[in-house]
């Protein structure tokens, strides 16, 4: 025969406990005995305790009493019960139905080894929000209970379910199982003792069941802050991982017990940096400082453990089943990052729902579980799959450039790219370094892509080859998805974002960036769409897509200082048009546009002593590392119409004619006509600094700004493209133009996609090439002693020196005094036209040891070496001539430098980009504490009567 003991322990509760005693006194099974506990409450708990239980039924504890404490105490002054006594745990803010008790019941009689029993929870405000089935833990110590957020009770998880835990609001227990556990630790006075309690149950070989025939619904006010916890001065958040770290560390046994410190101190300090980048330094203090009182006190930890020996080896298989599956710690880390990047601060999923567990393979002590719902949804997506086949084709297509690049003894390189070679290390030196000693030495600032490179070549282990590989040869993938997830919000039709994502990936731009190895603009196009989205983001007058823009902009003028040019003229028209329109307009441009100039400004400074560089892009600009014209001189009007840059590498001009038609008939339709004229705007902005720049330096690319131009014209049609669905739905003649436009439409990307693949992606760039300084001269030369190339084209000769190796990305836009170069050029002309061995002398003090000439050499070039008595013919072949300076060479020292002025911006730039990080970075969106507003006070005047009135239509809830 069962008899039953309520026990409900308040604490400043009298908003909901209320209700909650009149659903306790009202169960279809009565109980036998109950008992109040008011711990120190100051809102008259105590009073509405002694009003329905009568004043021998309540007992008065101290204020910082804790929940467990207070039941331990009802319990040692009450005697046992006669026959199987059970105890019935209730929160004050819990209200249970009718029935609850009673269901409860019968699932105990049901199941003998059933210790601990809880109820369905729902939410106190919604009731149809499911909050707890039972309840699990993560192995960092993250509470699971397996629901999505605000998942609705449609009968989907009921039954009677075996689980790991189950809440103290509601939970039922038997007395014996209880006085055999010592209950609840009272070293938890708050948040995850139920946890720690079920844990130690099933250890002991009993069953924690979750009832969904007994329901309760449960306010959570401590966990909710809707009150203030006595029992603690630390913040909830703190408490509840704590308490969560401490109760995972106290059960494991010994080698999961170290594979949980490692994971959660990893972890701790991921979602602490997290927290610092969403602006969140409070939370990011609440769980460094958990993890830390946890460990840092490990007698205690010590303690815990030992009272917990018993069992808890034995008892681990069953409990390993129950926790989260190491799948569902994937979605929750995506969902975090996620969260993160919307703007939401770091947040924690529900995960998977605890039966999956069950359902979890072990090997060797670890389960395997894939979260294939995940896999689908990912792999489902447009934008992935997408992806996917541009990643295919650009594989294809660079079929000849692979072997060369993952073999070891090739470098990537080529048009506009210098070969690769060195690592991050290498350009970081190259960076900070106030004198450079590459070729003839150089005082100038090193351009800031070096950094930027730099830091990408970090991110690939320090390997400069492979973050060059990913951005150049992947940049048809990366601008499609960057294409696609930026245009999210501007284009709601998703097959119009896939069409204009795929055709903007292969642009004649694009597909012209690798096979002319032009570095700077693969960085631009993928930067471009992310660009456009800040910028609307930036017209509607937000600060951080400010910062955002700035921070990006910043990166792409760093490489092509024209795409800041662009930018800075679309920004003034975007600020004439709407500065005096919406507020903020012009703070948000001056923000974005200003932000490279601060922390680009002594390079810019650089640049703007000689404008013609504006032009240009980092790398090579036909000089003497790379064979063959890169640009073709006063590009013909066809090409510039069909946003063709010229150059290798791109479509005949015909391939993007089904985009220029599908734009042209954008005008056609009548909604969303100023779009249509901004992105039309645009691309005739573009196309007319593409003519510019065609015209006026024969070494610089109208690559960027026809990109620009397809940017306007692709968000031009794209808008339309929902109607072309409408009229496809329509019939008749409308439908039959409907399927020719999209016919039209689609024919561009799966054009040049074909034309790409078929004709190859390795002319001029190579991933082949070799070592540009011959082995015998890097072992030969003294250090600082350099390698003079020299490479006849076209009736000149061009010319490389180098010292001790192959020059790294950077050093050829170093610019060198200008008498030196004057000297040298003269020097380097004497001598291959073998005009006298002064010529050689000059060379010689400059610390020119050797001189090479890879490939065949020309017969004139190899008779003018011959003839300087001063050089020594070291070997000569169908790869390549070398030749050795007898005389003696002078290495020249470095000159004086203003280092303290160069390390000082180095610091002050360093501490920019920090400042500006933080202010780009998405903060969070604190949610409002729920609000009684028909409570709120009302303003006087009629502000505060309308505010009343709208008030009063609001729903009802719990203020905080």
């Amino acid at each position: 025969m069962h008899s039953v003991t309520a026990i409900v322990v308040a604490h400043d509760g009298a908003r909901w406990l209320k209700e909650t005693l009149a659903a306790v006194l009202r169960q279809a099974r009565p109980l036998d005995r109950v008992v109040g506990v008011d711990n120190g409450s100051r809102d008259g708990s105590g009073a509405l305790l002694t009003e329905a239980f009568g004043p021998g039924n309540v007992l008065a504890l101290p204020r910082s009493t804790g929940f467990g404490e207070a039941v331990h105490e009802v319990l040692r002054r009450l005697p046992p019960a006669p026959g199987e006594e059970w105890v019935w745990l209730l929160h004050d803010d819990c209200v249970p139905d009718a029935h609850a008790l009673q269901a409860l019941l019968w699932a105990a009689e049901q199941d003998p080894k059933a210790a601990i029993l809880g109820p369905k929870l729902r939410d106190w405000l919604d009731r149809r929000v499911l909050l707890e089935m039972g309840v699990t833990v993560s192995r960092s110590g993250r509470r699971d209970t397996g629901l999505e957020p605000r998942e609705y009770d449609q009968g989907q998880h009921d039954g009677i379910a075996d689980v790991l835990s189950v809440s103290t609001a509601g939970m039922l227990i038997r007395r014996d199982v209880w006085d055999e556990l010592s209950g609840l630790d009272t070293a938890l006075p708050l948040f995850r003792d139920d946890l720690d309690l079920c844990w130690r149950a099933r250890t002991a070989g009993h069953r924690v069941l979750n009832v969904s025939d007994a329901v309760a619904w449960h306010a959570e006010a401590s966990a909710r802050r809707r009150r203030r916890i006595a029992t603690s001065e630390e913040h909830p958040r703190r408490l509840d991982r704590r308490n969560g770290l401490f109760v995972l560390m106290a059960n494991l046994p010994f080698g999961a017990l170290v594979r949980s410190v490692l994971r959660n101190v990893f972890g701790s300090v991921l979602r602490a940096l997290l927290f610092l980048l969403a602006k969140q330094p409070a939370n990011a203090l609440d769980e460094l400082a958990a993890l830390g009182s946890v460990i840092g006190h490990p007698m205690r930890l010590r303690r815990a453990r030992k009272a917990r020996k018993q069992g808890r080896k034995q008892g681990w298989p069953a409990i390993r089943r129950k926790l989260t599956p190491p799948g569902a710690a994937f979605r929750r880390l995506a969902d975090m990052v996620q969260g993160f990047l919307a703007g939401a601060g770091p947040v924690d999923s529900a995960g998977r729902h605890h039966a999956a567990a069950d359902r979890a393979q072990e090997d060797d002590g670890d389960e395997l579980l894939t979260d294939s719902g995940g896999v689908q949804r990912v792999f489902s997506s447009p934008g992935v799959a997408l992806f996917l086949i541009l990643t295919v084709i650009t594989l294809v297509a660079e079929r000849t450039l692979l072997p060369g690049l993952l073999s070891s003894d090739g470098h990537l390189g080529g048009g506009a790219l210098v070969p690769v070679t060195g690592g991050a290390s290498d350009l970081w030196r190259l960076y900070v370094e106030d004198h450079h000693a590459a070729g003839l030495g150089s005082q100038t600032w090193a351009p800031p892509y070096v950094a930027v490179l730099a830091g990408l070549s970090a991110v690939a282990l320090g390997k400069t080859w492979l973050a060059v590989a990913v951005v150049l040869l992947g940049c048809v993938p990366l601008a499609g998805i960057s294409a696609y997830a930026a245009t999210k919000r501007m284009i709601s039709y998703a097959p119009a974002r896939v069409w204009l994502a795929a055709t903007y990936a292969l642009l004649p731009v694009a597909t012209g960036v690798v096979a002319g190895g032009r570095l700077g603009t693969a960085i631009v196009i993928v930067l471009l769409p992310v660009y456009a989205a800040l910028a609307t983001r930036v017209m509607a007058g937000s600060r951080r897509a400010a910062w955002g823009l700035g921070l990006l902009l910043t990166v792409g003028t760093a490489f092509v200082p024209l795409a800041y040019v662009l930018v800075a003229i679309l920004g003034g028209l975007a600020a004439v048009s709407f500065g005096g329109i919406r507020r903020g307009v012009r703070r948000s441009l001056v923000i974005g546009l200003g932000t490279p100039v601060v922390l680009l400004f002594p390079w810019l400074v650089q640049i703007a002593r000689e404008p013609g560089r504006i032009l240009l892009e980092s790398g090579l600009h036909e000089s003497g590392l790379h064979v063959g014209r890169l640009t073709t001189p006063r590009l013909a009007a066809d090409s510039l119409l069909m946003l063709s840059p010229g150059g290798p590498g791109v479509p005949p001009v015909w391939a993007t004619a089904g985009l220029i038609a599908v734009a042209l008939a954008a005008l056609l339709l009548r909604r969303h006509q100023m779009i249509v004229a901004i992105g039309w705007g645009v691309m005739l902005f573009g196309l007319l600094v593409a003519i510019v720049v065609s015209r006026v330096d024969d070494a610089a690319w109208p690559g960027v700004p026809l990109a620009f131009a397809a940017t306007g014209l692709l968000v031009a049609a794209g808008h339309q493209a929902h109607r072309i669905a409408e009229f496809r739905a329509s019939g008749g003649l409308r439908r039959l133009g409907a399927m020719l436009i999209v016919v039209v439409a689609f024919a561009t990307p799966l054009a040049a996609a074909a034309l790409w693949v078929t004709r190859g992606a390795d002319d001029p760039l190579r991933s082949d090439l070799s070592d540009p300084v011959p082995v015998l001269a890097e072992l030969q030369s003294e250090p600082g002693e350099g390698t003079l190339l020299l490479r006849p084209k076209d009736g000149t000769v061009g010319y490389t020196l180098m010292r001790g190796r192959g020059p790294l990305i950077g050093e050829s836009d170093l610019t060198p005094p200008r008498e030196t170069t004057e000297r040298f050029t003269t020097a380097v002309a004497g001598l291959a036209s073998g005009r006298g061995s002064t010529y050689v002398q000059t060379l010689a003090a400059s610390g020119v040891r050797f001189v090479t000439v890879p490939g065949s050499v020309d017969p004139a070039l190899r008779r003018a070496l011959d003839s300087q008595p001063a050089l020594v013919r070291v070997s000569l072949s169908e790869t390549g001539g070398l030749w050795r300076v007898a005389g003696q060479v002078t290495v020249p020292p470095p000159p004086a430098t203003a280092g303290g002025l160069h390390r000082g911006w180095l610091w002050a730039q360093g501490g920019l980009l920090v400042l500006v990080l933080i202010l780009a970075s998405p903060g969070a969106r604190t949610k409002e504490p729920d609000v009684d507003y028909a409570d709120a006070p009302v303003e006087e005047g009629p502000r505060g009567r309308r505010r009343a009135k709208e008030n009063k239509g609001r729903k009802d809830r719990v203020p905080a």
